[in-house]
């Protein structure tokens, strides 16, 4: 029974508060109190579905005390909320089990937004003020092993659920702390889903399913937020699984499903600036593992000199991402990041490796409405004078938006038969030639499903 000597919260009577603005009061209130009660000792000693009840037991004995001044609903949404201050994220914990969010967007204490289905939205959830918020984002540090105050006020990591979070407090945050949560969805979004969103036709997939078969190696480019790791994730399901594939990421998200993995995450310096492990670090690491794939979730640094060298070395079948605005733009892109390691070494030479390395560029992008589509499929055909040569064979033109705001347009091929179909040939794969007949292509066929390996 709650209250006797077996309790892990011992509880005193709170007094009568004032009725104004009381839901918040009494919340205040009741939790320092529910948190004094509390044995710590034997919190190490409860799973979270034991530490839970016993907190509801606690809240619902004091939520009693004020019987006279709640309603049934206020009582029960306070000790939801109670309990969520105890053991989750406070306010925003209702958003983290929300499966329709799939970013939150905190830009101080009073406002805080989200997206679904592409778009944002301004919610009716606060913080108490901006020490509430803070004590919120350092639990969230804390949990992942990272140091958030004034002397380190960043922090870039990923959740227990694999969410990632990025936090920046004051100083360099001006109106208190902001807060970035991205989610993933708990079953990862398969090539039918795709078609089925009108993010890419099923010629697009079929393509690139081939292409990761044939172990082409392939760089996806685009915007924050514009699916390149949906794409990957989705990608990453046509590797075969008797493949040792090792990934190297700064917060892990990829969600891949062959049971041969080995994944890396970076580390950053500790409190002393020591201990730091770059993504350099794990791709030259993943060379001595015997990796038959290497995928690096995002190509930001020096990294992407030895990811080339190990494309060109014999882990055929590697992907990456990287931030750009186009295919070619990409390139460029990844040419700069090449030049980063620190070596001297001339510009024909990062583009003659290039080519050598890359097959295929993917463009996605976010479009007006929200929509996510992949707007480019290119080849990189070789080097010609300055420049890394590529022809596109997909790609998508925007030609306005409905009354809702959401982009409109068609998906068209782009007439040239692919230089790697010799290869995918060898790999056993024939595709139709007259998949690459320039026209336009229909977002969605009858028969979708079953023509693409994997989509459903």
């Amino acid at each position: 029974m709650f209250g006797s000597s077996h309790s892990k919260i011992s509880i005193t009577p709170p007094p009568v508060a004032d009725r104004d603005d009381r839901v918040q009061r009494i919340k205040k209130d009741l939790h320092k109190r529910l948190i004094a009660g509390l044995d710590v000792s034997a919190i190490g000693q409860m799973d979270d579905y034991e530490l839970r009840n016993e907190l509801r037991r606690g809240a619902e004995e004091l939520c009693s005390y004020r019987s006279d001044l709640l309603s049934y609903e206020e009582r029960d949404r306070l000790i939801n909320e109670m309990i969520d201050e105890t053991l989750g994220l406070g306010p925003i914990e209702p958003l983290l089990r929300d499966p329709t969010v799939s970013d939150i967007l905190i830009n101080g204490p009073s406002t805080v937004y989200v997206e679904r289905r592409g778009r944002l939205e301004l919610t009716n959830i606060t913080f108490h003020d901006d020490n509430h918020l803070l004590e919120i984002v350092q639990r969230i540090a804390t949990r992942v092993g990272r140091r958030l105050d004034e002397s380190s006020p960043m922090v870039d990591a990923r959740l227990e659920d694999g969410s990632r979070v990025n936090a920046v407090i004051r100083p360099l945050a001006l109106d208190g702390a902001l807060v970035s949560i991205r989610r993933f969805s708990a079953r990862p979004l398969m090539a039918g889903d795709l078609i089925a969103r009108h993010s890419a036709t099923p010629e697009m997939i079929e393509f690139l399913s081939t292409c990761v078969r044939a172990r082409l190696n392939i760089m996806i480019s685009g915007g924050t937020g514009s699916g390149k790791t949906t794409l990957l994730n989705m990608l990453s399901g046509y590797i075969a699984h008797d493949e040792r594939v090792a990934t190297i990421e700064d917060a892990a998200e990829l969600q891949l499903q062959q049971p041969h993995l080995a994944r890396m995450e970076t580390r950053p310096p500790n409190v002393e600036n020591r201990g730091e492990i770059t993504a350099r670090d794990l791709v030259r690491n993943a060379l001595r593992m015997r990796p038959d794939r290497i995928i690096v979730g995002e190509c930001r640094g020096s990294e992407a000199f030895d990811m080339l060298q190990a494309m060109n070395t014999g882990h055929d079948g590697s992907l990456t991402t990287i931030h750009a605005n186009d295919t070619r733009d990409a390139v460029s892109r990844l040419e700069m990041l090449v030049a980063l390691a620190g070596f001297d070494i001339p510009q024909w030479f990062i583009r003659k490796q290039i080519a050598s390395a890359l097959q295929i560029v993917v463009q996605t992008r976010r479009l007006s409405g929200g929509q996510r589509r992949i707007v480019q499929i290119s080849e990189i055909t070789g080097v010609q004078g300055d420049s890394v040569t590529m022809h596109d064979l997909f790609h998508f033109e925007q030609t306005g938006v409905d009354d809702k705001g959401v982009a409109q347009g068609e998906f068209y091929s782009g007439g040239i038969q692919p230089r790697c179909l010799g290869r995918l040939k060898a790999a056993g794969i024939d595709l139709p030639l007259t998949m690459f007949e320039r026209r336009a292509l229909r977002p969605v066929r009858e028969d979708a499903f079953t023509t693409v390996r994997g989509a459903t």
